[in-house]
């Protein structure tokens, strides 16, 4: 591990790449060849629907790969870009599953063409004490001002707070990855890749242990209505997982073993929260995936990807920056 760290920047990130993908070529390989086997044989309909969302969620791993992987190669502005764009499609999927009126345009075009730029400009010339707060103070405060001019007070708080829910989730909270790519220690300049890298497998790592433990053990659900798999036992199977997982990659961090292991844990902790609130959302909307095969996003189930993520990022990336006291 000390050989680990002391290597060169670049090799690290070259050797982090290979391994990722090699494990996603040799899963994906897998699959093939056990779908070969299966084709043909009578399966029951609760196999094929494991196999199908098996299959959407191999090939979600696969896109995230490859957004943090063009993150990397665009560099600080390339990212921060990237990630706006990925803000602007999720929140488009988010509100076009929401109910709005004539008189919330306003609150719209605010939210996507001031709020979204403004936030990922701060974030890419470093401004963190601002970017911190643009959005959960003056945007909380801006929003329904905006609203209140336009003259309709039908249903005006839930209009309201279903635009700031949005433009928290899915602009805030996303906007902390690509802040973690600028996120200096000392000692540590230029390898912030490696934050948002560590953050997204320890995330993934937790979210995958939980659900399979949820389909092999029978626990009882903690919140049938919401989500008949989230249990008490495969959620804390998920978060030792992520623990480890994080310790185990401390080596790519400024951390330390046990101070990895903890934030490892903080950050999935956060996220798999995240992606219950979610399921909450999903389950008052009376859908079962955002986005659809018509959705005019372009971003079919984006939020189903990067959900867990934007509930993850900005818990992490204050964490980090509360503890090591790290100013920009």
């Amino acid at each position: 591990m000390k050989n680990l760290r002391l290597m060169e920047a670049s090799d690290q990130i070259a050797l982090l790449f290979v391994i990722l993908f090699g494990a996603l070529m040799l899963v994906s390989l897998g699959a093939f060849l056990y779908s070969l086997r299966e084709r043909g044989e009578s399966n029951s309909p609760e196999a094929v629907a494991n196999w199908r969302r098996f299959k959407r969620d191999l090939k979600g791993v696969w896109v995230g790969s490859m957004v943090f992987w063009a993150a990397w190669v665009s560099g600080p502005v390339g990212a921060t870009l990237l990630f706006g764009v990925l803000s602007f499609l999720a929140l488009r999927e988010f509100i076009t599953l929401m109910h709005t009126r004539r008189a919330d345009h306003r609150s719209l075009i605010l939210a996507f063409f001031v709020l979204l730029p403004l936030q990922y400009m701060l974030v890419g010339t470093r401004h963190f004490d601002v970017f911190s707060v643009l959005i959960p103070v003056y945007g909380f405060l801006a929003i329904p001002v905006v609203a209140a001019l336009a003259d309709d007070p039908g249903r005006f708080l839930e209009r309201n707070a279903k635009i700031q829910w949005g433009i928290m989730v899915c602009v805030y909270g996303l906007s902390h990855g690509p802040a973690l790519l600028l996120l200096d220690f000392k000692g540590y300049e230029g390898r912030g890749a490696f934050l948002l890298f560590f953050l997204v497998m320890v995330v993934g790592i937790g979210q995958i242990v939980q659900e399979v433990a949820s389909r092999s053990l029978r626990s009882r659900p903690l919140v049938r209505r919401i989500s008949r798999s989230f249990s008490l036992r495969a959620w804390g199977l998920g978060l030792a997982a992520a623990a480890l997982s994080g310790a185990l990659l401390y080596w790519i961090t400024p951390f330390k073993a046990g101070q990895a292991l903890v934030m490892a844990a903080i950050a999935a902790a956060a996220g798999s929260m995240g992606g219950l609130v979610m399921k909450a959302l999903k389950r008052d909307a009376g859908v079962v995936y955002w986005g659809n095969l018509s959705s005019i996003t372009g971003a079919v189930g984006l939020l189903d990807r990067i959900a867990v993520l934007c509930f993850a990022a900005p818990v992490f990336f204050h964490s980090v920056r509360w503890y090591f006291k790290v100013s920009v």
